[in-house]
């Protein structure tokens, strides 16, 4: 890994389900060049490509068991190490826990890097079950939208690439919300405190407009990467 990967900025998107953390993500991608890491891409990537985390993982799952922290953080080191990372990361949907925080701030540790900021997007819960359950996404791109937020220009029709294949997540309804936002609270909102400990943690209002949380992210991101 050279010196400028190495000092590649290190950034994470927090919040509950809904709250917009792909959507904002993918913008922050855009106009940063910064590449967007979410667990599940990860897994699914090193598999195709059949690294030695990718084997380990293939197997688990395979044996219907959860993939071990060691396991996403081995997967986690490999990615981090390539080229296109140089300029700088968003983590999505990792960490979830203080437990793998602690793993990364090892991993981040024995590579020169850190964490430069950890933006909690903070919502209301009772608003996350509109949000929720008016989603859908481009089956082509992968493009986010939202019945009322962020609507394609054309119905049906993907303002990216065209498609109109559409699709909904089947537990994106009220009953599941609840517990979704359950877990969340037990589980991963004691990481704002575990970032705001560490001096890193920034709070967003993410119940506004769409542009204007991605103008605050974009603020925060610019200079945490300075």
């Amino acid at each position: 890994m050279d010196g400028a990967q190495m000092n590649c900025p290190v950034l994470i998107l927090l919040g509950p389900p809904g709250a917009g953390k792909g959507t904002q993500a993918r913008m922050l991608e855009e106009k940063f060049g910064l590449v967007q890491l979410s667990t599940g891409d990860l897994l699914r990537a090193a598999v195709a490509a059949g690294t030695e985390a990718g084997k380990a993982a293939k197997a688990v799952m395979e044996a219907g068991d959860l993939v071990s922290d060691e396991i996403v953080i081995a997967i986690l080191r490999d990615r981090l190490a390539e080229p296109d990372c140089a300029k700088g990361v968003i983590l999505d949907g990792f960490p979830r826990t203080t437990v793998q925080a602690e793993a990364l701030d090892a991993l981040l540790a024995s590579t020169g890097q850190k964490i430069n900021a950890a933006i909690s997007l903070e919502v209301d819960d009772a608003a996350m079950v509109t949000r929720i359950s008016g989603r859908f996404t481009c089956g082509g791109c992968g493009e986010g939208y939202h019945d009322t937020f962020k609507a394609p220009k054309v119905l049906n029709t993907c303002d990216k690439c065209g498609s109109t294949e559409m699709k909904r997540r089947a537990d994106d309804n009220a009953e599941t919300v609840a517990s979704r936002l359950e877990a969340y609270h037990a589980q991963t909102a004691p990481l704002i405190e575990y970032y705001d400990a560490k001096g890193v943690l920034q709070n967003v209002d993410a119940m506004g407009e769409i542009g204007a949380i991605a103008d605050q992210l974009g603020d925060i991101v610019a200079s945490a990467t300075r």
